[in-house]
């Protein structure tokens, strides 16, 4: 059983009920500051009275209970604000108002506000400060001294774009929260995405034909004609992205790759809107897969799975009535467990991909932090001591061994990108493929072409398996083919495209492509096959290779 991944601490850019240690450590810091303004101020002004000396004293603890719960951010730190806030105002009220030692107090106050309860709270409490200090000080002075409204109107200005600045500094804050938040999140789920493929992978290596689409296409297919006589039989597999069915498996009928809808006989279509499998007698001209001379009986049935219709199952026979209902019964308890089989199998093929993409991903993100960096690092130290040397055959051997490192430097690097290089929503195939491309002409002795016809783009997850299908031809041709020539072209009006990639290397036999080794092929058989897409692959001895992928996306 997977552990579900510890659930990372959510930002809500409320921080009533939250604080972070920064923003309370600098809360302390100001009060601190504050005060320490005050005491000098009343030093050098000769106010040292008792009652000045009270709220020092005052201030003082309350400047020590609040370093005291910094580190307790669980508490509601806006209503402690405002307390200290009115903690703040007595003491300026009853020392002197504007010209009170501590009215700099109340700016900690309403920066802490400010800080706590952004703008809803920091401006009020700006208001709120000078009216409340400003009444009692113009009660002392006068209303209409033009010195008095002068020195409220500046404190009450100072106090308004301190409220201002600290709100502002905690929105500033929220986000970068929110940006580290959604960050951890994403870690979580990579961290669960990782453990449930380490838990397939356990399970595939304990029953891998399950979890091979081919070899259970194979076993259903022997396993009916072992309880169901038949001459013609065929497993259709429903493909969602294009909306057409594809041939997985099939015996005694000469039948294209890839169905519509259209083109499915009367029977089959019939199967897909049923739950389960039909019987029928005697077959029309036509209404069958196989030649019209030889089938004339048939059972079909739908492959539902998880309550998707995933694929289509067909056994006909030359003789007509053939079939009754001990086979359809036969059928109809077979459809379940085959169907099963079939989806387990085609959602472990889509995480083996979906798991080789994040390792991709992976792998250049530590070749970066590792390889590239300390590569980087002795290159730049081959080229000081290449400098420093003195003999000239100790230089020349430095400058040859410094010449390779940043030989292989560019390799990973190049590397690198092409690893991490991908589709977008922004960035299509044609974008992607010209500058992964031109990369390659940088590194290659052939000549390298790209042209391209785009009228429209397809859906991204059909892009993105085509690009890696490119890049995987590409990078054989590359490694393997020793061509004097690649020619690259992508064709594509939003709903059929084509891409092709040929070569005149030493190019190999077709049985050869097929062998157990040949895994990037295979993987570009997987990835067209993912998408509905066709994949040819035309190749000889010594004349070149010619890898076309169609695929018709509506």
């Amino acid at each position: 059983m997977l552990a579900a991944p510890s659930a990372a601490p959510r930002f809500s850019g409320d921080l009533t009920t939250v604080q972070a240690p920064p923003l309370a450590s600098l809360r302390t810091g100001v009060r601190w500051a504050t005060l320490a303004l005050g005491l000098v101020l009343a030093a050098g002004s000769g106010a040292t009275t008792a009652r000045v000396g009270a709220w020092a004293i005052a201030l003082g603890v309350l400047a020590l209970w609040q370093g005291e719960r910094a580190d307790h951010p669980g508490r509601r730190v806006r209503v402690a604000a405002a307390l200290e806030l009115a903690i703040d105002l007595a003491a300026v009220i009853s020392t002197g108002e504007w010209t009170s030692p501590f009215v700099f107090c109340v700016v900690g106050g309403v920066m802490a506000l400010g800080f706590t309860g952004g703008f809803a709270a920091g401006l009020p409490a700006a208001v709120v400060s000078s009216v409340a200090i400003g009444i009692p000080f113009h009660l002392r002075v006068g209303f209409l001294t033009a010195d008095g409204l002068l020195l409220t109107g500046q404190w009450t200005v100072e106090l308004a774009l301190v409220a201002l600045l600290a709100a502002y500094a905690r929105r500033l804050f929220g986000e970068a929260q929110d940006r580290q938040t959604l960050a951890l999140d994403r870690m979580s789920q990579l961290t669960e995405a990782n453990e449930l493929l380490v838990s397939l992978h356990r399970v595939a290596q304990t029953l891998p034909a399950s979890l091979d689409l081919v070899q259970v296409l194979a076993s259903t297919v022997n396993r009916l004609r072992a309880l169901i006589d038949c001459d013609v039989i065929a497993v259709l597999l429903r493909d969602e992205a294009t909306g057409s069915w594809t041939v997985g498996a099939s015996e005694g009928a000469s039948l294209p790759h890839v169905l519509a809808d259209t083109e499915l006989p009367a029977p089959l279509a019939a199967s897909t809107s049923s739950s389960v499998a039909s019987l029928v007698v005697s077959l029309a001209p036509g209404e069958s897969l196989g030649p019209e001379l030889l089938s004339r009986s048939g059972l079909y049935a739908p492959l539902r799975a998880r309550g998707n219709l995933v694929g289509l199952l067909a056994l006909e026979q030359h003789e007509p009535g053939f079939y009754g209902r001990r086979d359809l019964r036969i059928l109809d308890g077979f459809m379940e467990p085959a169907a099963l089989a079939i989806d387990n199998a085609r959602w472990f093929a889509r995480l083996r991909t979906i798991g080789a993409d994040e390792e991709r991903v992976r792998i250049a993100r530590d070749m970066h932090d590792s390889v590239g960096q300390s590569l980087a690092f002795v290159a730049f130290k081959l080229d000081r001591l290449t400098g420093m040397a003195k003999e000239p055959e100790l230089r020349e051997e430095l400058d040859t061994l410094r010449t390779e490192v940043r030989g292989v430097l560019t390799e990973v690097r190049d590397t690198l990108c092409d690893l991490r290089t991908d589709v977008t929503d922004t960035r299509g195939l044609v974008e992607t493929l010209d500058d992964f491309l031109e990369r390659v002409r940088g590194r290659v002795d052939f000549d390298v072409t790209f042209t391209h016809h785009s009228t429209g783009r397809l859906p991204l997850i059909q892009e993105r398996e085509l690009w890696r299908v490119a890049h995987e031809a590409v990078s054989n041709v590359e490694h393997h083919a020793r061509p004097r020539h690649l020619r690259v072209r992508w064709e594509c009006d939003g709903s059929v495209a084509r891409l092709t990639v040929a070569d005149d290397g030493k190019g190999f036999k077709a049985s050869s492509a097929a062998g157990a080794g040949s895994y990037g092929i295979q993987g570009m058989r997987e990835r067209a096959n993912a998408i509905g897409a066709r994949l040819e692959i035309e190749s000889e001895p010594f004349v070149g290779t010619v890898v076309e992928c169609r695929l018709e996306a509506a």
